[in-house]
C-alpha cells in the first residue's frame, strides 16, 4: 500500500481478497503460522499453479498487510496479519449495524417463546396473541359480538 490512506489501504486489501487463490492462502493459514512450502502444496494441489505463482500470491498479500511473513533460516513462515484484517472487520461492520437491532428483537421474541413452552403455555394462546382470529373460527357466529 504505496501512501496509507485509509481509501487506499482499503482498496490493496479488497483487490487482494479479490481473487479466489488469494483467499484460499488465507484460509489455510486461518489454523496458524505455516511454512511457505506447505502453502504452495497445498495450492498447487489444488488449483495446480506453479511454486512461483504462489509466491507472487503471498507477495500481494503480504503488500495488502494481510500476512505477515517471518524468516527462519532458509524458510518462510506465513501468518496472518490481524492489522489487515481489521480494515476488512471495520469496513463489514458497517453492514452489521443495520440487523443488529432487528435480530435483538427476533432474540427476545424466542428467548419469550421458549419460556412459555417451558410453562406449559398453549401454542394456540401465543399465536392468538399475535393473529386476530376470526369469530368464526373461535366457535361463535359473530352475532354476540355485535349485540344483536
Amino acid at each position: 500500500m504505496p501512501d496509507g490512506a485509509p481509501g487506499t489501504a482499503r482498496r490493496g486489501v479488497f483487490e487482494a481478497l479479490g481473487d479466489p487463490v488469494r483467499r484460499r492462502l488465507l484460509e489455510l493459514l486461518a489454523s496458524g503460522e505455516q511454512p511457505a512450502g506447505d502453502l504452495v502444496a497445498a495450492v498447487r494441489a489444488e488449483a495446480g499453479i506453479s511454486q512461483p505463482a504462489v509466491s507472487q500470491h503471498l507477495r500481494v498479500l503480504r503488500d495488502a498487510r494481510l500476512v505477515t511473513v517471518r524468516a527462519e533460516g532458509t524458510r518462510r513462515h506465513y501468518a496472518v496479519d490481524d492489522a489487515g484484517l481489521d480494515v476488512v472487520r471495520l469496513w463489514l461492520a458497517r453492514f452489521a449495524e443495520p440487523f443488529a437491532q432487528p435480530l435483538d428483537a427476533l432474540e427476545t421474541e424466542l428467548a419469550r417463546g421458549r419460556r412459555e413452552r417451558r410453562r406449559g403455555a398453549p401454542v394456540e394462546a401465543t399465536a392468538e396473541a399475535l393473529v386476530e382470529v376470526p369469530v368464526e373460527e373461535r366457535g361463535g357466529t359473530g352475532g354476540e359480538a355485535r349485540g344483536a
